[in-house]
């Protein structure tokens, strides 16, 4: 059994990555809790991102976290461009296309950054890269610790927009009944958009949060969307409550994982967790029975 000295770090640093791997699930469920689709091209969006966070401190020199405001706005743009001119056009309004459309989407973006940049994984190097914070017994390190009030304060302003707001109540009213929706008045393309553009406005928070302490490759996101797409389902399809709390919980048990297991090995903890919850909760912790 491990003493609390050793306990206590590793629970922190995992709640930590937990906050970053839920900013970039609440954006899924986002998408998935207004379009209801899956996304298959967001992990390929978060390395887009973290691309555009490397070039902008490698070419212009632009610090990671003061790159979260063109970041988020050049994300928001790319996701409502990608709803209206591609996504939409291409599905004809079909399920089953948008996935497709969005499959496609990924491979293209994956594909597209091999050839531009190769397979070279590449980081960055700050002021505050090797700074590390004493919290108790535990020693964290600074943009791990920025990350993770960061990630939580991205979620509440995201939070708040859905439930204060006259878009959240939009986004709300066309996620509960679209065709209601469009009888009142509430232009539902334009909405759809808009939540498109701010679930990939929450990969570009996400980006520079992660960069500072992480890397970039063309394949970096393949291994987040599998986190994301688990948390979704973990905390419950749509609930922004369920992904918030998945993903701090998936965080923990990862590092918990980690600690017994190895780093290799951490993630296994995930998916048993995942089996367990489903088995005694199929619907997710704070999703509602069919």
């Amino acid at each position: 059994m491990f003493a609390f000295e050793v306990l206590f770090p590793s629970i922190l640093n995992g709640l930590t990555t937990g906050a970053v791997y839920a900013l970039v699930a609440l954006g899924l469920t986002l998408i998935y809790g207004v379009l209801h689709i899956i996304n298959f091209a967001h992990g390929a969006a978060l390395m887009m991102a973290l691309y555009g966070v490397y070039f902008l401190k490698q070419r212009l020199g632009l610090d990671p976290y003061l790159a979260l405001p063109p970041m988020v706005a050049a994300m928001f743009v790319l996701g409502y461009g990608l709803q209206r001119v591609v996504i939409n056009r291409a599905s004809h309004g079909k399920d089953e296309n948008i996935l497709l459309v969005t499959l496609g989407l990924a491979i293209v973006l994956e594909n597209l950054a091999l050839l531009a940049f190769k397979s070279d994984t590449r980081t960055i190097e700050t002021p505050y890269t090797l700074a590390t914070v004493a919290i108790g017994p535990a020693t964290l390190a600074l943009p791990k610790l920025v990350a993770f009030g960061g990630a939580l304060a991205a979620c509440a302003v995201l939070l708040w927009t859905v439930r204060r707001t006259d878009l959240g109540r939009a986004i709300r009213a066309v996620a509960r009944e679209k065709q209601g929706a469009r009888l009142v008045g509430i232009d539902v393309d334009h909405v759809y958009a808009m939540s498109f553009g701010i679930g990939l406005a929450c990969l570009g928070a996400a980006a520079c949060f992660l960069l500072p302490a992480y890397y970039v490759n063309p394949q970096v996101g393949n291994g987040f969307v599998l986190v994301a797409f688990t948390i979704v389902v973990l905390g419950g399809m749509g609930s922004f409550a369920g992904a918030l709390l998945g993903g701090l919980l998936v965080g923990v048990v990862e590092s918990l994982g980690g600690l017994w297991l190895g780093e290799s090995l951490g993630q296994i903890g995930i998916f048993l967790i995942f089996i367990a919850v489903l088995l005694l909760r199929p619907q997710g912790l704070f999703g509602a029975r069919a």
